[in-house]
């Protein structure tokens, strides 16, 4: 924990700063390189029976599945970057790699998708035969690959949406290549070939629903929004109600990272505080209370008539 004051233009700053990792998750390096290595052995796998099956849905399904393990990459990667040491110049670190990461995900799952809804578009209008039974012993390769993958991720998905992506990104793979086995038996049935681009369609909604959270969400913390789970209102409250507090101004709440949170606000107080034991007391509040690991508090006297520039609501 360190701490810091100074006296500038008649105004005394205590900067509480604390970084808490009770709520991170472990580095999940076995269970990334685990589901790294098993979906890029699936994607072989299926790339190559999806073409001699002549099947679309089990192309579709290896495209997205190579989109996983580029996911994977990206957020192991951006796992390792968050934990570089902060630099004079990076003062953060890496942190921010991991929202990064997160939103990279994102757009290449959209854009993924996108490609397998004009590919089943275009086999709707020209129809070919597919090998059923292949596609069936495939896709049920492909339930028990993306199942287990996504139980490697299962424990670390609560604090991190980077993790969370993971695990959402492969338990959907896995309920697809159900859907998938599932079309298998009924071609085999009825010869419906038309039921191969339709599958093909199902998981692009479906990838488009899981995702569609995961892209609003890195948008907003790449944007500095609260972190969801946050209440600012409440913070605010919080902060207003402590003792000898007269009024608060210029709080801010932001992700440094997909696991760590931050707050900096001005409070009003008249007389200051005679120690840092003030500071340190409202650090822990802050993180047991709403999970704030990085708290910087600008603490003002109020009492010689200048106003902070960044009282005003609309200043920054």
């Amino acid at each position: 924990m360190g701490k810091m004051s100074e006296d500038h233009a008649g105004h005394h700053h205590d900067h509480a700063s604390g970084h808490s990792h009770s709520h991170a998750v472990p580095s999940n390096t076995r269970a990334f390189a685990i589901g790294v290595g098993l979906n890029l052995a699936f994607v072989i796998a299926e790339a190559i029976y999806g073409l001699s099956a002549n099947s679309l849905a089990l192309l579709a399904d290896a495209g997205h599945n190579l989109s996983d393990v580029f996911g994977l990459l990206l957020a192991w990667g951006a796992s390792r970057l968050a934990r570089v040491a902060p630099t004079p110049r990076r003062t953060y670190g890496w942190r921010r790699a991991s929202i990064l990461a997160a939103l990279a995900n994102a757009v290449v799952l959209l854009v993924a998708v996108g490609g397998i809804a004009w590919e089943a578009v275009q086999r709707f209008r020209h129809p070919e035969p597919v090998a059923g039974l292949t596609v069936i012993w495939v896709a049920a390769a492909g339930v028990l690959v993306n199942g287990a993958s996504a139980l490697l991720f299962a424990a670390g998905r609560e604090h991190d949406i980077n993790i969370r992506g993971a695990f959402l990104h492969l338990a959907a793979d896995a309920v697809v290549s159900l859907g998938v086995v599932i079309a298998g038996l009924v071609i085999l049935r009825t010869g419906w070939q038309w039921l191969d681009p339709a599958v093909s369609l199902v998981v692009a909604v479906v990838i488009t629903v899981g995702t569609w959270d995961l892209l609003r969400e890195s948008v907003n913390l790449s944007m500095d929004a609260v972190p969801p789970g946050i209440d600012p209102t409440a913070v605010g409250q919080y902060l207003a109600a402590q003792p000898g507090v007269q009024s608060l101004h210029d709080l801010h709440i932001w992700a440094m990272s997909t696991t760590e949170n931050a707050l900096t606000a001005h409070l009003v107080m008249q007389p200051p505080p005679a120690d840092d034991r003030f500071l340190r007391d409202l650090e822990h509040e802050l993180h047991e209370r709403f999970g704030i690991e990085h708290t910087t508090i600008q603490v003002e006297h109020g009492a010689d008539g200048i106003e902070c520039r960044q009282a005003p609501a609309e200043a920054i």
